[in-house]
């Protein structure tokens, strides 16, 4: 069995009730770096009617596929996630929007352009936003869909950002499923930038089938290799999502989510390697046994230190936190190629 049809086959076993079309998947509101400086952010994930890819099968650790619409949205659904989210920012004198559909915000199989193009004019009549920012896969950018969200934009800030994951096809192809290579993301980085757009790169720390050296050597040389085509790089920990193959291995003892010093480790070596490069990881879920985690005693105050320096790019930042279970971590980088995966402890 290929590894998308055992992806494909978990999806379909998962039972999703249907959700008003009107109201966005989730939304909120936080801080990020714009230019160096820190603003207010909102974040918003609307209903759209589905990440191809994932219907298809899929990313191997990705559960935003079932926050898809039961039925497509209408244009007026559209404005309505809007309008609804961005509620949470009216008290914001400026702010940052973050856009994501669970997918692509360029496939207009998924979000029509009529709908893409209202979202982006609302966006850019409102003084308040001072940047937007659009996930979309690689394979969707075209020369013209860029320049025509950058004219209805009226040349605010406009940002693509890529599930890039890793800089190795073959991860990405044996242990993510993503269905696009690296080539693919340097063709979209340059037509992005080529038409004055800035580039965001997700990687991804610790797919399955990778022990913890692996995972953390495959994120220092995948953000070496994506540099030149980034503008900023944001690293997720792998965290265990419902319906997803991770959490069906998760379950069976075969997988265990990243550690928080393996980040804190790339952020250092990466950070000194690249110095004006902005570079980012906020740990969802972290502390958690889905989350990525150390022990229990320094899971929050290491999480906190790396939201910390998201925001302030000083590596000194990252220092401040320590453990006794740090000796454990150094342990599972040393031994855990050699048990091919499994569990040495938790």
């Amino acid at each position: 069995m290929t590894l998308n049809k055992e992806v494909l086959e978990i999806r379909q076993r998962i039972k999703v009730r249907p959700s008003p079309t009107n109201e966005p998947a989730a939304s909120w509101t936080g801080v990020d770096l714009v230019n160096g400086t820190q603003v207010k952010t909102l974040t918003v994930i609307f209903k759209s009617a589905g990440c191809r890819w994932g219907k298809a099968g899929g990313c191997t650790m990705c559960g935003y596929v079932y926050d898809c619409a039961s039925e497509p949205p209408t244009l007026e659904d559209y404005k309505a996630q809007l309008a609804r989210a961005m509620k949470k920012a009216e008290k914001f004198p400026e702010f940052m929007v973050k856009i994501f559909t669970s997918g692509s915000f360029l496939d207009e199989q998924e979000v029509p352009s009529e709908a893409r193009d209202t979202i982006l004019k609302t966006l850019a009549d409102d003084p308040r936003v001072v940047k937007v920012l659009a996930e979309t896969r690689p394979n969707f950018v075209t020369e013209e869909n860029v320049q025509e969200c950058l004219k209805i934009l009226k040349n605010k800030p406009f940002e693509l950002a890529f599930g890039l994951e890793t800089s190795s096809d073959r991860i990405r192809r044996d242990s993510i499923n993503k269905g696009f290579t690296f080539r693919d993301f340097v063709r979209a980085s340059e037509i992005a930038r080529k038409n004055g757009a800035t580039v965001k790169a997700y990687l991804m720390l610790k797919p399955l089938f990778l022990s913890e050296r692996q995972a953390l050597e495959d994120i220092v040389r995948s953000i070496d290799d994506a540099a030149p085509y980034a503008d900023t790089i944001s690293i997720n920990l792998c965290n265990v999502q419902k319906g997803t193959l991770v959490e069906a291995l998760w379950e069976k003892g075969q997988y265990r989510p990243p550690w928080l010093w393996s980040i804190v480790e790339v952020l250092q070596r990466a950070k000194a390697a690249h110095p004006d490069l902005p570079l980012m990881s906020d740990p969802v879920g972290a502390g958690s046994k889905r989350g990525p985690h150390n022990c229990k005693i320094c899971s929050s105050d290491v999480a906190d230190s790396l939201r910390t320096f998201s925001l302030t790019q000083n590596p000194e930042d990252l220092g401040k936190a320590d453990c006794e279970c740090k000796e454990l971590w150094r342990k599972v980088l040393e031994l855990d190629d050699f048990t091919y995966g499994a569990l040495i402890l938790d």
